[in-house]
């Protein structure tokens, strides 16, 4: 695509976007953007692979005294990961005020503490790296916001004050907190709305020079060496009147427009929607599978196989598994069972029964956890999130289940994360063996912080080598990776077809077409052993052994067999 057709098709989403309100100096203000991003220079990133391996952390989630934590999470990486990861999900590593990160008071600066754009150089020559953008809102200290608060003529649109006659009765929120709070304004009081808390303030895309400066962020990142961006919370984006104001078109449109202006720049850099709702919105944002998001998140993932390894049933993963279809050569799913958030539920509309969803909250509550509600248009609050570390959540007390049954079950649910179509990506809580942080939980008050905690380097180096249960989870999920990353099969966009071997298990075949490669992945998720017959026999790519068609599964146990 040239500059011509790149620019012909940015002034098409524009005008979509804007409607009755476009004006033709939008085109020209981001051609003078784009011409003046022109004058950098790109690298560009390798296509996604079966190699390509995500670890979700924050910038400070190792840490050593006195040092730049970026500094001690590369070094972590480099003598501890190596090459088990090969990309980097950065958690929001800007200044902020609240939400660990996620109330962004400066978009284009580095939280001190963490260090600096240096330090972001540095890992990205070992690791390529995910940036988190939190283009929906910005924190309340943020210039923009005290420029709105101070009548500032640059910020006066950028957020949107309560207007009686917009109609909010519809919209959809996964909070229970105001969606309008007041500010004391240089003039007299102002208010804003506020999708997520009174600290993170909504802003007004529909005044074009806000998306003009949200599009000069996201090139930013990507010439800095973001190969991934996340696209935190953004289906809240564009808000209209009288409707849900989430996933309308134009948020839509807006993703494609970063889309195109991001392939005519740095093509491969991977767009990733991050969207916790149902699942069928959720894969909304894969557009036609070329022009949106190139990998969505996964949502339905954790309950399901949380689900499916508390009933020691694979019906409802088998299922859902089935309506799982590859989407292009270009777009795939971002597989994840566990986050700096919790297991949401809401992915789970449509699958799980009022029921079967109560039983996970009994569970997870019953393990330590806590659950987090939303509200809802007609008042009434529903779950929306589980928090608890996954390898906790996995335990079944009733059945008077061992560590040593969690580490088992940890890793037969990663069995299937990473063999399931798309891109896995692992927490560092899970990749490390970490357990629910009471202390964390407690000081904060904040539920999500029962599965934040940071990690003081000696500490965790020495863990790794004398706890039983982190050493255990750790050299298990690195076996996991490396065995994937052999196995062309296991290519984002290779097929997967669900096979039906009975609810003791849940199989897959992935297959690539390109090079004749296939593996059968099964994973017993219940306390018994449990034999099935697969379509073929092959080799063990854990055991190097070979198998007959029919083998046998311990319990919580996996195998993956190259035909």
């Amino acid at each position: 695509m040239n500059k011509q057709q790149l620019l012909k098709k940015a002034q098409e989403k524009l005008e979509f976007i804007y409607g009755d309100e476009y004006k033709d100096s939008y085109a020209n203000e981001l051609a003078a953007l784009v011409a003046a991003w022109e004058k950098k220079q790109w690298e560009q990133p390798r296509p996604l692979s079966e190699r390509n391996v995500y670890m979700i952390t924050y910038g400070d989630s190792i840490y050593e005294e006195e040092k730049p934590t970026l500094e001690t999470l590369h070094k972590f990486l480099k003598n501890k990961i190596g090459d088990t990861v090969t990309d980097v999900h950065l958690l929001p590593m800007f200044p902020y005020t609240s939400d660990d990160g996620f109330s962004v008071t400066d978009y284009r600066e580095i939280n001190p503490e963490l260090g600096n754009w240096g330090h972001i150089e540095s890992l990205s020559e070992d690791y390529r790296l995910m940036f988190d953008f939190v283009a929906n809102h910005i924190s309340k200290s943020s210039e923009w916001f005290q420029g709105y608060l101070n009548d500032h003529p640059k910020y006066r649109h950028y957020f949107i004050p309560k207007d009686d006659s917009f109609d909010t009765s519809q919209v959809v929120r996964p909070r229970t907190s105001p969606l309008y709070h007041e500010y004391a304004g240089k003039n007299g009081a102002k208010t804003a709305w506020t999708t997520f808390s009174e600290d993170q303030v909504d802003v007004n895309v529909r005044h074009f020079p806000v998306l003009l400066d949200l599009t000069d962020i996201l090139l930013e990142y990507a010439n800095k060496g973001g190969t991934s961006i996340r696209l935190d919370a953004i289906g809240f984006l564009w808000k209209r009147s009288g409707t849900t104001s989430i996933h309308l078109p134009e948020t839509h449109a807006i993703i494609e427009l970063w889309h195109l202006i991001l392939d005519y720049f740095k093509e491969g850099t991977q767009i990733i929607t991050e969207t916790n709702v149902p699942h069928k919105e959720n894969i909304s944002y894969f557009g036609d599978g070329e022009n949106e998001a190139h990998q969505v998140y996964q949502f339905s993932l954790p309950p399901l196989v949380l689900y499916t390894l508390t009933t020691h049933d694979s019906t409802k993963l088998t299922d859902w598994a089935k309506t799982i279809e590859k989407i292009s050569d270009e777009a795939t799913y971002f597989n994840f069972l566990a986050s700096h958030d919790g297991i949401g539920m809401r992915p789970t509309e449509g699958i799980l029964t009022e029921d079967e969803k109560q039983l996970l909250v009994n569970k997870v509550e019953e393990n330590g956890g806590r659950v987090s509600y939303k509200s809802n248009p007609d008042g009434t609050q529903s779950v929306y999130e589980l928090n608890i570390n996954y390898s906790e959540a996995l335990v079944n007390k009733s059945e008077n289940e061992t560590d040593e049954d969690a580490v088992r079950k940890m890793l037969t649910a990663h069995s299937v994360l990473t063999s399931f179509m798309g891109v896995p990506a692992i927490y560092y809580h899970s990749l490390l063996g970490s357990k629910n942080d009471y202390e964390g939980l407690e000081s904060s008050g904040i539920n999500r912080r029962i599965n934040r905690q940071k990690l003081e380097y000696s500490r965790i180096a020495d863990e790794l080598e004398t706890s039983e249960y982190r050493r255990a989870i750790f050299a298990g999920m690195k076996e996991l990776v490396s065995t994937r990353q052999a196995e062309p099969a296991f290519s984002p966009y290779a097929e997967q077809t669900v096979l039906d071997l009975g609810s003791a298990v849940f199989a897959l075949e992935r297959h690539n077409r390109e090079t004749g490669d296939t593996v059968f992945a099964v994973a017993n998720v219940t306390n018994e052993t449990a034999t099935v017959e697969l379509p073929a026999s092959g080799t063990n790519l854990f055991t190097g052994e070979k198998t007959d068609r029919e083998i046998t599964l311990a319990p919580y146990s996996y195998a993956w067999v190259k035909k």
